[in-house]
């Protein structure tokens, strides 16, 4: 199982580089899952940086989601709770990780699901997720 950061998306839809081996990794597993905090950074990402529109952007990541079939996994107490100690632990400010609010709830969704957690840079690397690389 394994469960898509916005990052990864955001590198295989516009072909950035690493896209390949991100792709391979997807196509290996069975389970493929994401949340829709991943697929909204996933829309902003591309809004931001690579000039879609908002509509277009959502247009290109339902597209993928479905080419992909990635799944959404659902948010919930355990989610919240997870998402909180990983702020505790590797946040901005708090640990070299400095994730995000997006890093909170994908290293929470990964590890509630028992999903290898797929993303770019390295900030997920610094953490005790598992991240099947």
């Amino acid at each position: 199982m394994i469960f898509v950061d916005a990052s990864a998306m955001i590198a295989m839809m516009v072909g950035e580089r690493g896209a390949d081996a991100l792709a391979d990794q997807l196509e290996a597993e069975q389970q493929r899952l994401c949340s829709a905090i991943s697929i909204w950074e996933t829309i902003a990402g591309l809004s931001r940086t690579y000039a879609f529109s908002p509509q277009s952007a959502e247009v290109q990541v339902r597209s993928f989601m479905e080419l992909n079939n990635l799944q959404l996994t659902s948010i919930g107490d355990r989610e919240l709770e997870l998402a909180t100690q990983a702020y505790a632990a590797f946040g901005k400010g708090r640990h070299p990780a400095a994730l995000n609010m997006g890093d909170y709830f994908a290293y929470a969704c990964a590890k509630t699901n028992g999903a290898t957690l797929l993303f770019t840079g390295n900030d997920f690397a610094k953490t005790d997720v598992n991240r099947g690389r």
